[in-house]
């Protein structure tokens, strides 16, 4: 089968870099939005027999992201394509993989099915849980973005730097970080109390005099960092601190909130494409080149296991 790639509008610097490495044209696609909402998408070249890559993240807005990234796999379903791929850099709702009270949906489950019925496969980045994969009856490649990240990091860093894990559930992903950089780790005592609010009780290991680096999977509002960032000062750290994270969506106050904060340089991906006008020391490593290595991969049949997150 011949490749296609299909570019949503979530992200299409993003989708155009993995297109030129693969010295493949995207497809062209129209999207119309009528005056009540709803979206219309026609695919303008042909995929029929094709090996098709649908590249759309979920990304804020999430639900007419994910709705597009829906119609583009079912629009190449109906026209023919041979196998159809959702590379998804950054999948909305992974956070809701479970329910917390009781009356409330799963609602990963739910994205998974309704991706599930347009799409053969799925490529995905750095997903906030790995419990993910289990919500999928079709292959899920979860990719990591980890080795780039660490790289960047590593040329920022200083001889008494410190891995900073800004939450429990981020353990892992530090001892990653941790491994790569050859560094040791320390750990924030974190609670959240909603969605923008956290509270934070200590630090497990030894920050004083260290320049943290902080890591996570995202940015969202900024409360994690934040919370993590006034804990760490408050235990003495150097003030040269550092924060990696694989997709920056600083949503919400997260602006404001990390410009108040002590961080020098702030590390993402261009998984998302970055709001306008984030006025923050941020750099952007490009996830493109990983990105295009796992559709060439998939396409030639080959192993992703070099590729994989392990967090």
């Amino acid at each position: 089968m011949k490749l296609s790639l299909l570019p949503g509008s979530a992200n299409r610097s993003l989708a155009q870099a993995i297109a030129a490495i693969l010295g493949e044209p995207p497809a062209r696609c129209d999207h119309e939005l009528f005056p009540d909402g709803e979206q219309h998408i026609e695919i303008l070249d042909s995929v029929r027999g094709r090996d098709v890559y649908v590249i759309q993240p979920t990304s804020p807005p999430v639900d007419p992201h994910l709705m597009e990234l829906l119609l583009l796999g079912d629009a190449a379903r109906r026209a023919g394509a041979g196998r159809i791929t959702a590379v998804v850099p950054y999948f909305g709702y992974a956070r809701q993989d479970r329910r917390a009270k009781g009356r409330e949906p799963v609602t990963s489950r739910l994205v998974a099915d309704l991706i599930q019925a347009a799409f053969d496969r799925v490529v995905a980045l750095d997903v906030h849980t790995s419990s993910i994969e289990g919500l999928f009856r079709i292959p899920i490649e979860h990719l990591s973005a980890v080795p780039v990240l660490a790289e960047v990091a590593r040329a920022a860093r200083l001889p008494k730097s410190v891995i900073v894990a800004p939450d429990l559930g981020a353990v892992k992903l530090a001892e990653r970080y941790a491994a790569i950089l050859d560094l040791p780790i320390g750990v924030v005592r974190k609670r959240r109390l909603s969605g923008e609010q956290v509270t934070v009780s200590g630090i497990v290991g030894d920050v004083t005099g260290r320049a943290p680096i902080i890591v996570d999977d995202m940015i969202s509002t900024g409360a994690t960092i934040a919370a993590a960032i006034e804990t760490l000062s408050a235990a003495n750290c150097t003030s040269n601190i550092i924060v990696v994270a694989t997709h920056g969506l600083f949503v919400g106050p997260a602006v404001e909130r990390l410009r108040k904060s002590a961080a020098n340089k702030i590390i993402v991906t261009d998984s998302v494409a970055l709001p306008e006008n984030v006025s923050l020391p941020v750099e952007v490593a490009s996830v493109a080149p990983l990105l295009a290595d796992a559709v060439g991969r998939l396409h030639r049949d080959q192993s992703l296991e070099t590729l994989m997150g392990r967090s």
